[in-house]
């Protein structure tokens, strides 16, 4: 199962203030869906644009369809904007 890590707010609002959870997933879409069964309404969050995704230290600007290891570390952040 990977490592998932949420922001702290996210932690907050969905998972009773855990940060970090185990979740399996082959990629970035079932690992969302997984964590929407455990904590429901989290996967709008998740799947907005207003997130970013980091997989074993890689940000990925489009994360969906990533592969994720049952080894691997997922960082579900707020996406940081230029301007």
């Amino acid at each position: 199962m990977a490592r998932v890590v949420l922001s702290g707010d996210l932690g907050r609002r969905f998972a009773g203030g855990e940060v970090e959870v185990r979740c399996e997933g082959s990629n970035v879409r079932r690992l969302i869906r997984a964590l929407e069964e455990r904590y429901p309404g989290i996967a709008e969050v998740l799947e907005s644009d207003a997130m970013a995704v980091a997989i074993d230290g890689v940000v990925h600007q489009d994360a969906f369809l990533e592969e994720v290891g049952p080894e691997s570390e997922v960082y579900f952040l707020p996406a940081i904007r230029g301007g």
